[in-house]
This record gives structure tokens, sequence and C-alpha cells, in this order.
């Protein structure tokens, strides 16, 4: 900003040119049961279910919620011989459901066993993880082998999910020793995240010497700790070129769970490191698994990598806003988008670009309204009783009285469907 004779002026500074962009680390691509993953191809957003997976009934329905809420991939615990019988089972009722998401097996400690005892459930199976810290002791490297064999006889891509609180003690004890006589010793952190890296990158190597395809791993090193994930994920994303799965292990209940995971993904995201993500929330009794699809969704979107639900953007509140109503009618169209979204997504694809307001007074909400695609500014507390509804920047209608809520979600259907039922605009070839 300068001064001069004639009063103020501005000097504009164009940044939106040198703003960074996030370019993708660049990575080989596995499928994963149709699913592309890597660098080539968006992040695809992953969770796990948290059933009884013998329960086949119930586990089939969870998976269904979950992919129907937007996860691209869905894990399943086959621990035991009751849960890998019933594989094949919940595979056979989500194709009679309509539900095409790939079922990814998470095996610890037995794999090596009941992939090869249930030949049925490894078939099922879109993919295998595998924590290399837990298959088995003093054979580990034969156990490891052959779930590797099993992979190759069924075509099957692998992760290989390294975790801080099941790592390869054999491996640690022989950093620890090392570091412990050195001249410089790092700190037991730093050996304990070198000792991830190298048990991921030794099993990858491992795999591709039985036989495995490159493009056929994934890796994982989940860690609990925000500066910690990014410590072991920065150093594997130059040691490699394989897909990259994103997620801390044991992010927490509630908000503590969501900010844990957001403030890490998002840093990783940003840096151009991750290939697909999950959100893992530990949830309270009786609460909703899908939650933790739409928090990662949401970081998706928030960064601007991906489009998952038109935006609602809302003012908190303040003391011009001390009635409920807006915060009601804010919940009302956040809700109404949520319920309409599974068959817009069918009719109008382009929804998802959609940016709707949502303000309580005059002091943002004209403003903000503007800025949207369709938006509605509240009265505020004490203020005249009228809510005006701008389209596309434009003051289109005021409303008044009880219904604004209805009349307004009859305007959003009524600008969905003319905005987004249209053939996208041709491009210029």
């Amino acid at each position: 900003m300068h001064r001069s004779d004639h009063g103020i002026s501005f000097q504009i500074q164009h940044t939106q040119a040198s703003l960074p962009t996030i370019t993708r680390r660049e990575t080989a691509t596995a499928v994963v049961g149709g699913v592309p993953i890597g660098s080539d191809h968006q992040i695809v957003v992953q969770s796990m279910t948290n059933t009884d997976t013998a329960d086949t009934s119930s586990t089939a329905l969870q998976v269904a919620e979950l992919a129907r809420a937007g996860s691209g991939l869905v894990r399943v615990t086959v621990n035991n011989d009751e849960a890998a019988r019933a594989v094949p089972e919940i595979a056979s009722r989500l194709t009679d459901m309509g539900v095409s998401v790939p079922l990814i097996g998470d095996f610890h400690y037995n794999g090596h066993l009941l992939l090869a005892k249930y030949p049925a459930m490894a078939r099922s199976l879109a993919k295998y993880r595998i924590n290399p810290g837990n298959v088995g002791g003093k054979r580990r490297d034969e156990n490891f082998r052959t779930i590797i064999q099993i992979a190759l006889d069924n075509n099957k891509p692998v992760r290989i999910g390294v975790n801080w609180g099941s790592l390869d003690q054999d491996l640690l004890t022989a950093l620890m020793d090392d570091n412990a006589r050195s001249a410089d010793p790092h700190t037991s952190k730093e050996v304990y995240i070198e000792a991830m890296i190298q048990s991921a990158l030794r099993s990858a190597s491992t795999a591709e010497e039985t036989g495995l395809a490159h493009d056929r791993i994934i890796i994982s090193a989940k860690v609990s700790g925000v500066q910690d994930l990014l410590d072991v994920y920065r150093q594997l994303a130059v040691r490699c070129d394989y897909p990259l799965h994103l997620g801390l292990t044991e992010a927490g209940l509630g908000s503590k769970g969501i900010i844990a995971s957001t403030a890490a993904l998002s840093i990783l995201l940003s840096e151009g490191i991750g290939d697909t993500i999950r959100v893992s929330l530990t949830p309270r009794p009786g609460g909703d698994r899908t939650e933790e699809v739409r928090v990662a969704q949401q970081i998706l979107q928030s960064l601007e990598l991906q489009s998952f639900n038109p935006q609602v953007t809302a003012c908190p509140g303040c003391g011009r806003t001390t009635s409920t109503f807006f915060q009601q009618m804010a919940e009302d169209i956040q809700t109404y988008l949520r319920d309409q979204m599974p068959s817009w997504r069918e009719r109008y694809p382009r929804v998802i670009d959609m940016k709707v307001a949502v303000m309580g007074c005059v002091v943002n909400g004209p403003g903000e309204s503007k800025h949207a695609n369709i938006g509605i500014s509240l009265p505020g507390t004490f203020e005249e009783p009228k809510a005006p509804v701008y389209v596309d920047g434009k003051l289109v209608v005021t409303l008044k009285g009880e219904t604004i809520v209805p009349e307004f979600l009859k305007i959003l259907d009524d600008y969905v469907e003319k905005t987004y039922g249209a053939p996208a605009p041709a491009t210029l070839g």
C-alpha cells in the first residue's frame, strides 16, 4: 500500500500464479481390485470394519455403508478360521447388494496359515495386508514368503504395513546395538524410525525376490505421533517409489483423533506424499463408523486435491446470531445435501464442485453468499426478518416467514437440476 498526494493507493501483488501447487511424488501404480493406486491417479480413501468378521451379515452391511460413504477400499480382520471362512460369503453378499468395493484382508501372526488353508478366502480378497513384525518369529522370512507366493498364485497385490507397536524386534535390536557402538550415535527414536523404514523396504525386496512384481506392492509405516509420522514418511518417500498408504495408528477418540490425523495427513499430502489414506478414529459406543471416511474426504477436499461433496460455508455465530434458527437451518441444509448426494452423484456428477453459503447476519452474509454458487443470508438477532438468496453472485429473491427453509431447499433443488443436469461444456481439443 502506498500513500500519494491524492490519497491512498494500493499496489496489488498478483500472488495466485506463485502459490505452490501440490505435486505428487512419483510412484509405481498398483491396482487393487480394479482401483489404481499411485501418483498418476487420485488419492484413495480407505477404511476398516470393526465388526466380528465371522458375522457375515453385520460385516457385509458395514462394508456397504463404508463404500457408500465413499471408501474406495475396505479392510477386514482375518484373524481366525471363522473369519477366514466368512470372507467369501461377505464378498457374495456385497455382490448381491450391488457393492463392488475391493476387500482387503488384514493378517497378523497366522496369515500364512489361513491363506494356505482357505483358498476361497485368498481368492475373494483384493489385497493382503502383511505386518512383517509379526509373521512368525524365527520362521518370519519363511512365513512371509508363503504369503507372497499365495499372492502370486492368486494375482493379488500386498500392502507391507509396518507398525510402531509391533516392529521386528530382531532388526530393532541389531540397529540399536550398532548405534550404541557408533562414535556419533543417533537418538533411540531415530533408530526406531530407521528400523521401521528398513523393515518395510527389506520386506518389499524379499517380496520381489520371491517373484512379486514391483508394481504389486504398497507400503505403510504407521505410528501414533504426528511428528514421528512426518519423519517416517518423508524418509520413505525419498528411498522408494512404492505407493504409500498414510494414516496415524490409534489416532484416538473424537476431536483428538480428527485433529491429529488432519494435522499429520495434511502436511504430508501438501508435500505430495501419500496415495491412499485412512483416518483411524476410535468410535464411541454405537458410533457411526463412516465418520472416518467423511473426515478423510474433507481433508482431501480442503486441500483442493479432490471433490466429494458440495462445500457448505457457515459462519460460527456470535452475539448477532443468538437465535437457534440460524444454527438449525445450517444443520438442516448440510443434512439435506448429505442425504441427496447418493442420488445427485449419479444424476449430476459435477454437483460435487458446488459451493453453498449459509450465513447468519448482515456482516459477512451477503458477501459470502455472493461468492458461493448459491447462498442465503439469514437475519441476525433484532435484524429485519428476511433472508436474501443469491444465485451465482446475484440476488434472486428475499425469503420471509416460517417457510424459509423449505423454500430455500426448493431453490437449491432447482439450481442443481438446471446447472448440473446439463451436459458439461465442451472443451476445445
